[in-house]
């Protein structure tokens, strides 16, 4: 059984300000679980039924990881998920280092992306189509909340991101690395038409209602869109990143 102080440090990481004060995120349910403790992420702590532990012991044991055996009753009080009848993981965050682009590479650029359940999507995609960063503006939905983890389905362990200026970013990339940079518009080039470079870059999405900032949008080398053959006012964001992402992939492999 979970003590009292270890249950509301737990509780606590539900939100972002004790995530950054305490350095510590959630990662819950078994598949998620198990991913995380065969990454390189450093793993302060599982809680977990016996039948998990036992069952996954040898990934536990390997990293020497505390483990505090517990009731499904006692995961569902401690964690953040409905229903919870396997495994929770308190991590350790990553330092917020720069990423860029290496010639050749694809990464994103999400701009004022604000709802987790889409970034964990976005996570999601990124990594089925073999992009390993992620360049978040600083209103971007927190990638340790909870729900993004969830969303994510392991890949948060094999995807990289960094929060900050991408402005700055921009302006810096800007003449200088020879890289494409494409954005999401209404008004875009058909990304089906689309003459991708070789030489990599980035390609930008924006806030799901509003769209890429003028302040960011100044950067954008192609604008791209998806033509609309309905009547639908508008695709989700992630969906919308799947698919110039595998449009861009086509032509670039």
């Amino acid at each position: 059984m979970l003590s009292k102080n270890k249950l509301k440090y737990i509780q606590s990481l539900h939100q972002k300000k004790y995530r950054q004060q305490q350095g510590a995120f959630l990662v819950e349910g078994a598949k998620s679980v198990q991913e995380v403790l065969q990454s390189g992420f450093a793993v302060e702590l599982v809680v977990a039924t016996e039948v998990f532990y036992k069952e996954n012991a040898h990934l536990t044991d390997h990293q020497r990881t505390p483990v505090e055996i517990a009731s499904v009753a006692d995961l569902e009080r401690a964690g953040t998920l409905e229903s919870n009848n396997a495994a929770l993981a308190v991590v350790r965050t990553k330092e917020n280092r720069p990423l860029l682009a290496e010639p050749g590479e694809i990464a994103l650029i999400l701009d004022d992306v604000r709802d987790p359940g889409n970034l964990g999507t976005i996570l999601r995609i990124a990594d089925w189509y073999g992009v390993q960063k992620i360049l978040c503006s600083e209103t971007t939905a927190d990638v340790y909340n909870p729900k993004v983890i969830s969303a994510s389905k392991g890949s948060f362990t094999r995807v990289d991101w960094w929060y900050g200026d991408i402005v700055s970013v921009l302006d810096q990339l800007a003449g200088s690395s020879g890289q494409a940079v494409y954005g999401a518009f209404l008004d875009g080039e058909d990304v089906h038409q689309l003459a991708a470079s070789r030489a990599g870059g980035y390609l930008i999405m924006g806030n799901e209602s509003n769209g890429i900032r003028p302040a960011v949008a100044q950067y954008v080398t192609k604008r791209v869109t998806i033509p609309r053959y309905g009547e639908a006012e508008s695709l989700n964001v992630g969906i919308a990143t799947a698919v110039l992402l595998d449009n861009i992939r086509q032509r670039t492999s």
